[in-house]
């Protein structure tokens, strides 16, 4: 069986389906990625040995900005993605036996996949943004919700029709262009009833969380065997194990002093730092050589070798975190980033800080918490909970459902 996996997102959103993909060809079937044509993107996917159809824009263009991105950038890049969704996954989708898609709103990938008669599946990372019957849509941890299931209701219609807003009228267009009929709720049309979620049961439970019907299969992760770098085995084996600090593709206008007052926050401590440049470009504030200054590494590597990770709460970074054992500080900057956070503090792994800009008191008292001997025993204690095998199970799911279409 052949399966063509779709998303357009961050690294978040590319590396679990790089994990699936070689899953799926452990077990016999062929996987190609169609993600974003980002080079990390493309180096990652050529690395896992997985063919890589390029989508859309790269990301970075769009969120490794001096400036957040505007309403009217909005919409064009929710028109475009469409766009490029059906122009480009049609003809790969012509050759496969289904079509996944996770992302960004996937917003043409289900059309394409109606088109061609294929099974479609929807897969998410964590359940943010999924309809719910308990919870506002876009609320923070801890926020009031209503009390009434009505206002609720309401409250997640007003969600649909922002998604329609920005996606139906692109989406009927083309499917009109195709011999479709128009659909009229967008975000329903997408996710489907029954979807895959691709997060660990222990950081993730999504119980009353949604109304989807969910399938966990727990995280995709992908095996990350690449040994360290010299320069950072000589840097680690220097001295008593440091902090990792790193911010993904967060871009740089969300926080733009936080290399700085981590790195001030974390010596405060008595600890070393290993800082990850990422799209934000964070950079070493001077030349003292306590503070090593990472590209891309393996993070199933390094992880275990440090006193805590200080990140944006991503999922596939909380996940790889927590598998390593290591204490964490999240500092959460959009999206899903609170839930994690909230959670990785619930089950007294780390510390979650209250929003996105941290001070050197409030991220001093974070990394205080995280650095205490008890959470070290708990992630300790916790790490040999975390499925290593989702992305096996999410395989085996696919190759057994899924009818051999050809």
């Amino acid at each position: 069986m052949r399966f063509l996996l779709s998303t357009w997102g961050s690294r978040g959103d590319v590396e679990p389906l790089a994990g699936l993909a070689v899953a799926l060809r452990e077990l016999g079937a062929e996987a190609l990625v169609s993600a974003p044509p980002d080079e990390d993107f493309a180096e990652l996917l050529a690395r896992a040995g997985v063919p890589h159809l390029p989508l859309g824009p790269t990301v970075r263009s769009v969120v490794a900005r001096e400036k957040p991105p505007t309403a009217e950038d909005a919409f064009r890049l929710a028109a475009a993605l469409v766009t490029a969704r059906f122009t480009t996954l049609t003809e790969a989708a012509e050759e496969c036996d289904a079509l996944l898609a996770t992302g960004l709103l996937p917003a043409g990938a289900r059309d394409v996949a109606e088109k061609l008669n294929i099974p479609y599946v929807f897969a998410c990372f964590q359940v943010y943004g999924l309809p719910s019957r308990h919870f506002p849509p876009g609320a923070r941890p801890g926020t009031p919700s209503p009390q009434n299931e009505t206002d609720l209701r309401a409250l997640w219609e007003q969600d649909a029709q922002r998604v329609n807003a920005l996606y139906r009228e692109a989406l009927n267009g083309h499917r009109t262009a195709i011999g479709l009929p128009p659909v009229d709720n967008v975000r329903d049309h997408v996710f489907t009833d029954r979807a895959l979620l691709a997060a660990d049961p222990v950081l993730c439970p999504w119980k009353d969380k949604t109304d989807l019907d969910l399938v966990q299969t727990g995280a995709w992760f992908l095996p990350d065997e690449r040994p360290l770098p010299p320069e950072l085995e000589t840097f680690l084996n220097a001295g008593d194990p440091p902090v990792y600090v790193g911010f993904g593709s967060m871009a740089s206008y969300l926080a733009p002093d936080l290399a700085q007052t981590a790195i001030q926050v974390v010596r405060a401590q008595g600890r070393r730092v290993v800082l990850a440049g990422g799209w934000a470009g964070l950079a070493a504030i001077d030349d003292r050589d306590d503070c090593h200054v990472i590209g891309e590494t393996s993070h199933q590597a390094l992880f275990g070798r440090v006193a805590a990770v200080m990140h944006h709460g991503g999922a596939g970074t909380t996940a790889t975190a927590a598998r390593a054992g290591a204490p964490q500080v999240i500092v959460p900057q959009i999206a899903d980033q609170p839930y994690s956070a909230a959670q990785v503090a619930e089950l007294g792994i780390g510390a979650a800080h209250d929003g996105p800009v941290p001070t050197h008191e409030t991220l001093s008292a974070a990394l205080e918490i995280a650095l205490a001997p008890e959470t070290r025993a708990k992630a300790t204690a916790l790490s040999p909970t975390i499925r290593p095998d989702g992305a096996r199970t999410a395989a085996q799911l696919l190759l057994n459902d899924v009818p051999h279409h050809r």
